[in-house]
């Protein structure tokens, strides 16, 4: 990773996880799950809005370090408006792009801001903080209600 990357990483973490987005209860949400990374600490609730296929708004709550607080902010973020199959095909390049780089994703550039995970990669332990929303997101959407772990 080059430093000016590195730099980014760095400043976008910092910033999403002490102003993470959409980070509120959101009443009106069709789907709520919870999700705990026992390992860290981490645990959510991530609230999603579906307007038949397409997530109207999501937001989350709950406490955890930097990169999972930083990581599920920027999944709010990126996934507003997109319908389930949009989110999905995120969810598997986000995925791939955590456990096994930048370099085995086709398109990078297509992640946007999302991207700038591409920094956990080079931290395996850290994989399940960035990971943690993203699975709580797929077990909204699959509509299993079950709550996640990522032991």
């Amino acid at each position: 990773m080059s430093s000016e990357f590195r730099d980014l990483y760095q400043e976008v973490i910092i910033d999403h996880s002490k102003h993470p987005r959409n980070f509120r209860v959101l009443d009106s949400a069709t789907r709520t799950v919870e999700a705990i990374n026992p390992l860290c600490g981490d645990q959510l609730t991530l609230y999603v809005k579906l307007d038949g296929n397409r997530i109207e708004d999501i937001s989350f709550e709950g406490a955890g370090c930097a990169i999972s607080k930083a990581s599920t902010s920027l999944m709010t973020d990126a996934l507003k408006g997109k319908t389930d199959e949009e989110a999905i095909d995120l969810f598997d390049n986000v995925h791939l792009m955590l456990t096994e780089g930048p370099g085995a994703l086709a398109e990078p550039r297509a992640l946007g801001k999302l991207a700038v995970l591409s920094g956990v990669s080079e931290f395996p332990a850290r994989v399940k903080c960035a990971s943690l929303g993203w699975h709580a997101l797929k077990s909204a959407l699959e509509a299993s209600g079950e709550r996640v772990s990522t032991e």
